[in-house]
C-alpha cells in the first residue's frame, strides 16, 4: 500500500492493515519536556485480531466491530474480584496506583532513566532494517509520522501477580504465546460493568516486564511491526510496548506560548491526527480506548480528553504525574491533550455547579428521552443506559484559560454554558458525555473552536464583542457531543455529518438558550441561513468543482482496501482547511429536510436516531434511510435517498432547491432592516462625494451581529465608500468593540477602500485573531497597495513562527 500512496499528493493516507488486526486499549505513559519541545515515554498497546485474519480460538472473530455488538461480552461462572481492596467506589487515581508502584522497579531497572543509552542498544540496528526481514511474517501497521520510535517490544502480561484469573488453565509453568494472547483477549472481552478491574490490569500490564524485542520499519506514513517466524494476527503478539519520542516540528501537536507569555503545548486538530503523537491505529473504525499518565513540571496543568476530571500527584522534584482514562470506545484522532499554566475561571460559590442545574422531568418525559430499546455499539459502560443522567439537563463543567483571560470567561462565558448545556438537552436528551472542560487555547489556533470528548477548545477570539459570537460558537461545539464524537463517520470525506448537523443544530441550541419566541427564533434563523447562503455562492464561485462536493467517493464512500488502508481524499490539501462547504451543504440538507418534514417531526426522529446509533459510526445512508423510513408516504413527499445523494451529496455547485429560497429570506423583518439601513448610508455616502454635510439628518437603527454582518457585507459590494463615511460607520457601531465576525467584515471595508486611519484595526486582527485572518492576507496583497502589503509582511513576520502550519503555507504563498 505504501507504494500505490503518494504522499506529496492531497490525499491523506490511512494505512493501519484494521482488517487484520485492531488496537483495543491504549495505554500513554509520557513525560512533556519544554526545554526540548519533545514529548517523550512509551506507549502500550493491547490487540486483538480483526474480521479479516483467522479466528482466535474460541473468541468471535467480530470483536470491536460494530455490527457485533454482543461478541465482546465474556460469560464467568463467578465475578472477577480485584485484589488489593480495589472496589466499585473507587477511580481513575486507584488504578494508577499499580503504575506508580511499578514504576520505581522500573526506574531501577532502566527504563525510565538513562533512556537514550537503554534504546539505542547495537541489535536495534538490525532490527530496523527491513533487509533482514522475512517477507511471509505479519506486518502490524500504525499510522505514524513525525515520530522517533526508539524500540518495540513484547511484553510479559503473564508476570502480572494475579493474571492468572485471565486464564483457563491453572498451571503457569508454561508461558506460551497462546496463553499471553489469551490473557489479552480475555481482558479485553471483559463485560462493561467489569470497567474498573478492567483498567487496573490494563496499567498493572503497561509495567509488566519486556520479553524480546521485536522488528521495526518506519515510512513516511507508517510503523511496520513484526516476529520472526509468526504469520498470523492469531498468533502475533497481543500486547506491546513502544518507546517512542515525538519531534519538535511534529504535525500533531504545537508548541507555544499562552496569550499570558508562558509555554504550552496542545493538540490542533491537525490534518494528519494524531499520528505524530503516538502511534497508533487512525481509521476511523479503529475503535479503542485508552488511559494515560502524562507527567509535567508542578507548574503546570495537563488537560485531556479523558471521562474523569485528573487530580495531580505530586512527584519528587517538583512534578506532577496526571491520570485520564475513557471507557467509550472511539477512533484513535478524538484523544486530546492540551499542557500549559492553566487557570480554572470560577464564579462565585452560589453560581457554580449546585443541584439546581440538574432538570428533573416527569416520569412521561423521562421515558420519551430514554427509548426502551438496547444500544446497537459495542458493549462499553454508556452514559445512555444510566437512568440517572437521562434528566441531567446540565453536564458538570470547568473552565480554564490563561491568567490574563480569566475575566472574560468569568463575565461571559462561564454564564453561557449551562444555557447552552441545557438548550442542547431540550433539543437531543441525554447529554453522550459526562462532564465538560472548556479550554480557551493560545492566539495560533486556527479554528475558532474544536470539540473532543469531555473537551472544547475555543480560540480567544470569540471572547471580545459580547456573547453573541461565543454563544453561537458554543453551541456548535457542544452539538458535536452528540454528531461528530458520539456519532461519527465511517469515512472522514462525509464531513457534512459532523459539521453539517452541528452548524444546523448551532441555531437551534441558540435560540433556545436565548429563550427567544418562534417568531424571533424564525427571523434570526432566516437571517443566519441568508447569511451563509451568500457564503456558499462566494464559495462555490472561487473554487474547485471536487472540492465542493459532499461524497466526493459517492458509490466508493466507506470502502478500504483488503487490509483495511484506505485514504482520505483531499485531507492534505492546505485549501480544504479555510473551506466551509460541508458546513454550509449539510447545514442546508437538515434545514432542508425538516421544513420538508415539519420540524417536530424531523427533531423527534434525530432523537431516535441519536438513540440508536450512538457509539457508531455511519454513512449518509445510514441517516437518510433511517428517515425516510420513519416519515409516512404523506410526508415524505416523494422524496428518496437517490434522489438527495444526487442533488445534495453527489454534485458540485448550490443545489437546485436552495436557489429559490433566497427571496424568502430577503423578505424577513430583520433582512429588511439592514436594507433600509443600507439604503440610508449609500444615501449618505452620496451626499458627502457631492460635499453636502447634511448626513447627520439620517437616523440609524441598533442592528444585531448578524445584522452588522450582513450590513457591512452589503456595504462592501458599494464600489467607493468616503473616508468621512468609514469613520461614521465605526463610530455609530462601535465596530472596533464588536464581536469578530463583524470586526472582520470592517477589516475588508478598510482594505478595500485604503481608510489608512483604521489599518491599525486590521494589524490588530491579524495579530489577534489569526483563526481568521488568512483572508485578509489576501485582500492586503491583491491591492497592490504599497502600505497594505508592508502591513501584510509586518503582520506575518511577528506571528509566522508560532502560526498554525497550514495557514502560514497558505500566507507565505500569497506573501512571496
Amino acid at each position: 500500500m505504501e507504494n500505490v500512496l503518494d504522499p506529496s499528493k492531497d490525499d491523506l493516507p490511512l494505512m493501519a492493515n484494521t482488517n487484520h488486526i485492531l488496537v483495543k486499549h491504549y495505554v500513554l505513559d509520557l513525560d512533556v519536556d519544554f526545554e526540548s519541545h519533545v514529548i517523550e515515554g512509551a506507549i502500550i498497546i493491547f490487540l486483538e485480531p480483526g474480521s479479516g485474519c483467522k479466528k482466535l480460538s474460541g473468541a468471535d472473530g467480530g470483536a470491536g466491530q460494530l455490527e457485533s455488538n454482543q461478541s465482546n461480552k465474556v460469560e464467568t461462572s463467578q465475578p472477577y474480584h480485584i485484589p488489593g481492596g480495589f472496589s466499585s467506589e473507587m477511580g481513575s487515581q486507584d488504578f494508577a496506583d499499580c503504575d506508580k508502584s511499578e514504576k520505581n522497579a522500573s526506574d531501577r531497572n532502566g527504563n525510565h532513566s538513562n533512556r537514550e543509552q537503554t534504546y539505542g542498544i547495537s541489535s536495534s540496528k538490525n532490527f530496523c532494517d527491513p533487509g533482514n526481514l522475512g517477507s511471509e511474517d505479519f506486518l502490524l501497521i500504525l499510522d505514524c509520522c513525525d515520530l522517533t520510535v526508539l524500540k518495540v517490544e513484547e511484553v510479559d502480561v503473564a508476570a502480572v501477580p494475579g493474571i492468572e484469573r485471565f486464564t483457563k488453565s491453572t498451571k503457569q509453568a508454561d508461558v506460551s504465546k497462546e496463553l499471553k494472547n489469551q490473557i489479552v483477549h480475555e481482558l479485553v472481552t471483559l463485560p462493561a460493568d467489569h470497567w474498573r478491574e478492567q483498567l487496573y490490569y490494563y496499567a498493572c500490564c503497561s509495567q509488566a516486564p519486556g520479553c524480546g524485542e521485536l522488528l521495526f520499519t518506519s515510512s513516511t506514513w507508517s510503523l511496520e511491526i513484526r516476529k520472526m517466524g509468526v504469520t498470523t494476527a492469531t498468533d502475533f503478539p497481543h500486547i506491546l510496548r513502544i518507546w517512542y519520542k515525538t519531534k519538535p516540528e511534529g504535525r500533531s501537536v504545537t508548541w507555544t506560548t499562552d496569550q499570558s507569555g508562558r509555554p504550552c503545548v496542545y493538540t490542533m486538530g491537525s490534518p494528519i491526527n494524531n499520528r505524530a503523537l503516538f502511534p497508533c491505529q487512525e481509521p476511523p473504525v479503529a475503535m479503542s480506548t485508552w488511559q494515560a499518565t502524562v507527567r509535567a513540571a508542578a507548574s503546570f496543568v495537563v488537560l485531556m480528553s479523558g471521562e474523569n476530571s485528573a487530580k495531580p500527584t505530586q512527584l519528587q522534584e517538583g512534578y506532577l504525574s496526571w491520570n485520564y482514562y475513557v471507557t467509550m470506545p472511539m477512533p484513535a484522532s478524538t484523544f486530546t491533550i492540551a499542557v500549559g499554566s492553566w487557570k480554572e475561571a470560577k464564579l462565585e460559590p452560589c453560581s457554580l455547579n449546585e443541584p439546581s442545574t440538574v432538570t428533573s422531568f416527569s416520569s412521561s418525559e423521562a421515558d420519551s428521552r430514554c427509548p426502551s430499546w438496547a444500544c446497537g455499539h459495542m458493549e462499553y459502560p454508556c452514559h445512555f443506559q444510566n437512568p440517572g443522567v437521562a434528566s441531567q439537563a446540565i453536564i458538570p463543567y470547568r473552565v480554564f484559560a490563561p491568567e490574563c483571560l480569566q475575566h472574560f470567561c468569568e463575565e461571559i462565558l462561564l454564564q453561557l454554558i449551562p444555557r447552552c448545556l441545557s438548550a442542547a438537552h431540550a433539543t437531543l436528551g441525554t447529554h453522550p458525555f459526562s462532564r465538560l472542560d472548556v479550554l480557551i487555547v493560545p492566539a495560533n489556533f486556527a479554528s475558532l473552536g474544536m470539540a473532543s470528548p469531555h473537551i472544547i477548545f475555543l480560540s480567544q477570539s470569540v471572547l471580545p464583542g459580547g456573547s453573541h459570537l461565543c454563544g453561537t460558537r458554543l453551541c456548535h461545539e457542544i452539538a458535536h457531543a452528540w454528531f461528530g464524537l458520539a456519532i461519527g463517520a465511517r469515512d472522514w470525506t462525509e464531513e457534512w455529518l459532523s459539521e453539517g448537523f452541528a452548524t444546523h443544530l448551532e441555531d437551534v441550541f441558540w435560540t433556545e438558550a436565548q429563550k427567544l419566541s418562534y417568531d424571533e427564533a424564525k427571523e434570526q434563523q432566516e437571517l443566519k441561513a441568508l447569511l451563509r447562503w451568500r457564503r456558499l455562492r462566494d464559495e462555490v464561485q472561487n473554487s474547485s468543482e471536487e472540492m465542493q462536493v459532499l461524497r466526493p467517493n459517492r458509490d466508493e464512500t466507506g470502502q478500504v482496501s483488503e487490509s483495511g488502508a484506505s485514504i482520505v481524499k483531499y485531507g492534505l490539501n492546505p485549501e480544504k482547511i479555510f473551506m466551509q462547504v460541508h458546513y454550509l451543504k449539510g447545514y442546508f440538507l437538515l434545514r432542508f429536510l425538516a421544513s420538508r418534514l415539519g420540524e417536530e417531526t424531523f427533531f423527534s426522529f434525530l432523537r431516535k436516531f441519536v438513540h440508536k446509533f450512538h457509539g457508531q459510526l455511519i454513512l449518509s445512508q445510514d441517516f437518510l434511510h433511517m428517515l425516510l423510513e420513519d416519515v409516512s408516504e404523506e410526508k415524505r413527499l416523494g422524496l428518496s435517498v437517490e434522489d438527495i445523494f444526487q442533488t445534495w451529496l453527489d454534485t458540485s455547485g448550490i443545489p437546485k432547491p436552495l436557489q429559490g429560497e433566497t427571496q424568502t429570506w430577503a423578505e424577513s423583518r430583520l433582512v429588511q432592516q439592514v436594507n433600509d439601513e443600507v439604503t440610508k448610508w449609500i444615501r449618505v455616502n452620496l451626499r458627502a462625494r457631492k460635499r453636502r454635510r447634511r448626513e447627520n439628518e439620517e437616523v440609524f437603527e441598533k442592528l444585531l451581529p448578524d445584522q452588522l454582518v450582513l450590513l457591512l457585507e452589503s456595504l462592501l459590494e458599494e464600489k467607493t465608500l468616503c473616508p468621512r463615511i468609514l469613520q461614521s460607520l465605526e463610530k455609530t457601531y462601535h465596530l472596533r468593540e464588536q464581536d469578530a465576525e463583524v470586526r472582520h467584515r470592517w477589516c475588508e471595508l478598510v482594505i478595500k477602500h485604503k481608510y489608512t486611519k483604521a489599518y491599525e484595526d486590521v494589524e490588530r486582527f491579524l495579530l489577534e485573531d489569526q483563526a481568521m485572518g488568512v483572508y485578509l492576507y489576501g485582500e492586503l496583497m491583491v491591492s497592490e497597495n504599497a502600505k497594505q502589503q508592508q502591513l501584510a509582511h509586518k503582520c506575518f513576520e511577528m506571528t509566522k513562527e508560532d502560526m498554525d502550519r497550514s495557514s502560514a503555507k497558505v500566507v507565505a504563498e500569497m506573501l512571496f
